[in-house]
Formats: C-alpha cells, sequence, structure tokens
C-alpha cells in the first residue's frame, strides 16, 4: 500500500466517521445510517460513493442545500404506486424509507412503483436493491442526478448529463442475491476524484477535456475548466450507455422527479437524485421456487464458462463486492492521504474537532 494511503480497521473507521457525522446535527439513527451506508460503499469497493463524500456532503450543508433530520413524504398514494419527496433529506435515510414503502406495497398488491424526487445524494444504488431483495423482491432503478453536468451525449463535446446510476437486484434463496449496480458513464463522477487525490491518470478513453479532446487527467470533471466523462460503450458502443442514461433522466428524472439535469446546478455543492424504482414479488406474479431454479440453474452454467486469458473467472454481478467486502472488513479501508485531511477538514467545518476524528481513526491526533 502507497505510504500516501491510510489503511484504517473498520471498528476505528466506524467510530470516526460517527464522530463527523454527528457534526451535522443528526439524530443517532440519522448518524448510524449515513455513516453505515457510505463505510459499506467503500467496503464494497466503491470508494467513489463512500466517506469521501463527506466534504461535499459538508459543503451543501453550510450552503443550505442538505437538511438532516428530514424524512421521506408521501405526495401521492395510489396503492400500488408511490410520489414520495426527499426534501433534500440525507439520501441514505430517504433511500432507505423510501424503499421500505415500496416493499410493503409490493408485498400487498405484487408490484409496486416508487417515483422518488428532490433527495440529496442517494449513494450507492445497488444498497437500496439489495434491501429489496433481502425482503424477496425483484427490484429495478432508473436515477437521474441533479448537479453539475458531468457526461457527454455520445458524439457530444460538453456534459449533458449526470453519471445516472441504473441498478437492477434479484434475490435468490439460499444464495447472495444479484446485485448489478453500474453509472452509465464509462466511470464514476467520484473515481476521478479518488484518482486526483491519489495522482493517478484515468484509463484511456474515459474521460474529455474542456475542449473536447481525449484526455486521461482526472481534474477536468473535479476543477475548472470542465471536461466531461465518456459514456459507457466507447466510440462504437458509447450510444448504448448514453442511450440508458437518456433514460434514466426521463423516467428517474422528468417522470418521477418533475426536473432533468437541463436544470442549472452548476453553482450550488448539493447533489439531488430522483429515482424510478419497479419493485416485484415474485410470489405474485409465477412459482418462486421454478423462478429461483431457473435463475440458479442459468448463473451456474454461466460461470462455467471456460476462463479466457487474462481472467481469473466469468463473475456475476455482486460478486466483486462482496470479495471486497470481506477483504475490506477483515484487514482494514484504504483511504488516501488527500482524501482523509478532505475528510478532518470537513470535520472542522461543521464544529468537530478534526483531531479527536483522527484519533479515532488511529491517526494519531
Amino acid at each position: 500500500m502507497s505510504d500516501n494511503t491510510h489503511v484504517i480497521p473498520l471498528e476505528r473507521l466506524n467510530h470516526a466517521i460517527r464522530l463527523l457525522v454527528r457534526g451535522f446535527g443528526s439524530s443517532q439513527s440519522e448518524v448510524e445510517a449515513v455513516a453505515g451506508n457510505l463505510i459499506d460503499a467503500n467496503l464494497t469497493g466503491h470508494d467513489s460513493h463512500g466517506i469521501g463524500m463527506l466534504p461535499r456532503y459538508a459543503a451543501a450543508f453550510l450552503e443550505g442545500g442538505l437538511k438532516p433530520n428530514t424524512h421521506v413524504q408521501v405526495q401521492l398514494d395510489a396503492g400500488a404506486m408511490l410520489r414520495l419527496d426527499g426534501d433534500a433529506g440525507f439520501g441514505q435515510v430517504i433511500g432507505r424509507e423510501a424503499m421500505a414503502l415500496g416493499i410493503e406495497r409490493a408485498k400487498a398488491h405484487g408490484s409496486c412503483i416508487v417515483a422518488l424526487g428532490n433527495s440529496h445524494h442517494l449513494g450507492r444504488i445497488g444498497a437500496w436493491a439489495e434491501q429489496a431483495a433481502a425482503a424477496g423482491l425483484v427490484s429495478m432503478h432508473f436515477v437521474n442526478v441533479i448537479s453539475r453536468a458531468i457526461v457527454a451525449p455520445h458524439g457530444g463535446a460538453d456534459a449533458r448529463f449526470g453519471t445516472n446510476p441504473f441498478c437492477a437486484g434479484v434475490p435468490m434463496t439460499g444464495r447472495d442475491p444479484v446485485i448489478l449496480d453500474f453509472a452509465t458513464s464509462v466511470i464514476a463522477q467520484g473515481k476521478t476524484r479518488v484518482a486526483m487525490n491519489k495522482g493517478e491518470l484515468v484509463a484511456p478513453e474515459c474521460l474529455i477535456d474542456d475542449t473536447g479532446r481525449p484526455t486521461r487527467e482526472p481534474r477536468y470533471t473535479v476543477v475548472p475548466p470542465f471536461g466531461a466523462l465518456l459514456p459507457f460503450g466507447g466510440a462504437l458502443g458509447g450510444h448504448k450507455g448514453s442511450g440508458l442514461a437518456f433514460m434514466c433522466e426521463l423516467l428517474g428524472g422528468a417522470l418521477a422527479a418533475g426536473a432533468t439535469q437541463r436544470t442549472d446546478e452548476s453553482s450550488k455543492k448539493r447533489v439531488l437524485n430522483g429515482m424510478f424504482s419497479v419493485l416485484i414479488d415474485p410470489d405474485a406474479l409465477t412459482d418462486r421456487a421454478a423462478f429461483e431454479a431457473e435463475a440458479l440453474a442459468f448463473t451456474d452454467w454461466v460461470k462455467a464458462s471456460p476462463v479466457r486469458e487474462g481472467f481469473d473467472g466469468v463473475l456475476i454481478a455482486g460478486e466483486p463486492e462482496r470479495a471486497r467486502r470481506a477483504e475490506r472488513t477483515a484487514h482494514g479501508v484504504p483511504v488516501d492521504a488527500t482524501t482523509w485531511r478532505e475528510i478532518t477538514d470537513a470535520a472542522a467545518s461543521l464544529g468537530v474537532d478534526p483531531g479527536e476524528v483522527n484519533r479515532a481513526a488511529g491517526l494519531g491526533g
């Protein structure tokens, strides 16, 4: 591990991050929800959606764009359809409450459509598919982002989308669920922040600069003059990532949230999400045992494919995250020094002693 990276034991990281989140004035239950969700993102290897988001959250809070101790509000209750508003509350709370309402309705009606708008950053969307899968439900999630545009449309030379995640989850009795969760950009914006903080370049064909030319410098999505991420799929398949990002804007944005990325939020620190979710109870649609037997058989058949040179094996969505979670739970969570300094600076801005946060993390004072 680099000398510029701290490896923080999970127990210590839990303590340190909870100290910081209390600085928002959050209730204890909100502290647990926010800290737990962010740390879990780091555990799964999605550092872009983990504790490194806290400086952005602190800036949004101090600007008035993030409202602690806020709960989801029901705007429309049509039985198997819910329209919800997050009132700019912590997405880690709003997302969990929205899914709980949707799960209850899907169990009662066989399915539920949840249209959630105006939530502050929902974090790793896979967490909400995992919540649904734990209740035995299949789910699909289309998410848009209301913040500074950061992803160029296929063929475009500037940013017009957010990273607009898509996620789907399928429960499997006796096994871990299949959780597919990805940004519609080649890489998530947070990964460029992590790369810049580590002094690393990003892979080729991920970014364009402020003139629309290819670049590997991560700064073009972090500090001005801004360039843009590219949609996934590359030169030949970028229309697929761009098309899915577009649908996330129409469903998660226009339909669920009533706002799309064209809303100019570039001067604000807050990150708002809209999420269009479909929850399905397999018991109401088919014979669950037969469904899961076929799903399991197909999974095993896919994984039995001969391994191609340069690969370790065929992985199913969710497996890399589970492997990384086990590794980091046992050996600690790596956090680069620049990100950690930004986190302790955020603590100070919230009135939390950064020395106390450092000591809690085992990094001295």
